[in-house]
């Protein structure tokens, strides 16, 4: 190709319509020291560049996320909505592996949502998790010394037993949590949505057709696809945060070791980062990935 026909390209697509596409990859929220999720603070610099771009047709949020965070995932997609306001600017969000739980919360922060045959999408509803260690810590000889100012200040304390009274505690926590997550897909869904809230809202994942049918997503079909179809003369812009230098050298090895090196709570934080890590696994296991 000779420089005029490149020129030519180039000048081309710098006044080509654009669609920017954002993507949502992994668990909501924190999830160790050093390391973190999805969050709003994280996302916000690539959602600002995404809405910011030129001569902008539409945003596109490309999810694949088991869920985690209930709070991180309503600040995402609040600020989702707001940016979206404030542009004037639609909001399509494509759902890969998974989008479930708060991955399907943030989804409904767009105005259509699609789904490939084998997405799994849904999962509306809220679960805790963890472990007791009171009969581990009895064998190695390790004494649980907890002081509060405030009878309920330890409640579920892995290292004690669990007492019925603070399951009831969580789950109507649980159930508050449940509650706004309904409201907000019945907001967002509106009438798109089929069947009543036992078979909508128990938990249940759909996998891509089953999930058009219910009205979780609006149809079936991946990113370049559709965006060839709904704006054939646009340009993908794919927003993406740059990995710093020292990760870019080293393929993300040197930078890592520097993360687990820097922590002062060094056995906290082995062990913390181990049984995170665990957590974060148990996500996708919980949907066969």
């Amino acid at each position: 190709m000779g420089p005029f026909k490149r020129i030519a390209r180039k000048m081309a697509k710098a006044h080509a319509d654009k669609v920017a596409v954002v993507r949502l990859d992994g668990p909501i929220g924190g999830i160790g020291p050093g390391r973190s999720g999805l969050t709003a603070d994280n996302l916000e610099s690539n959602l600002r560049r995404a809405f910011d771009t030129e001569r902008l047709k539409v945003v596109v949020l490309v999810i694949n996320s088991p869920g985690g965070s209930p709070a991180q995932s309503e600040y995402i997609a609040e600020r989702i909505r707001q940016l979206s306001s404030e542009k004037g600017v639609r909001v399509l969000a494509f759902c890969e592996d998974i989008a479930a739980s708060g991955g399907y919360w943030i989804a409904c922060a767009a105005d259509e949502i699609y789904a490939a045959h084998t997405s799994m999408v849904g999962s509306i509803g809220v679960v805790s998790s963890g472990f007791g260690w009171q009969e581990l810590i009895g064998r190695v000889g390790v004494e649980r010394r907890v002081h509060t100012a405030g009878e309920n200040k330890s409640r579920l304390d892995p290292f004690t037993p669990e007492k019925p009274e603070d399951v009831a505690w969580l789950r109507a926590l649980q159930e508050d949590l449940h509650g706004a997550f309904i409201t907000w897909v019945r907001q967002r869904r509106g009438t798109k949505l089929v069947g009543t809230d036992s078979e909508l809202f128990n938990g249940d994942v759909w996998v891509g057709r089953g999930a058009v049918d219910v009205g979780l997503v609006d149809g079936i079909g991946v990113l370049r696809s559709v965006m060839a179809e709904r704006f054939p003369d646009a340009e993908l812009e794919i927003i993406a945060s740059p990995k710093p230098l020292l990760a870019r050298l080293t393929g993300g090895v040197a930078s890592e070791r520097a993360l687990a090196g820097a922590s002062a709570e060094a056995v906290e934080g082995f062990f913390g980062g181990a049984f995170a890590a665990v957590e974060r696994r148990a996500q996708w296991m919980r949907y066969g990935l």
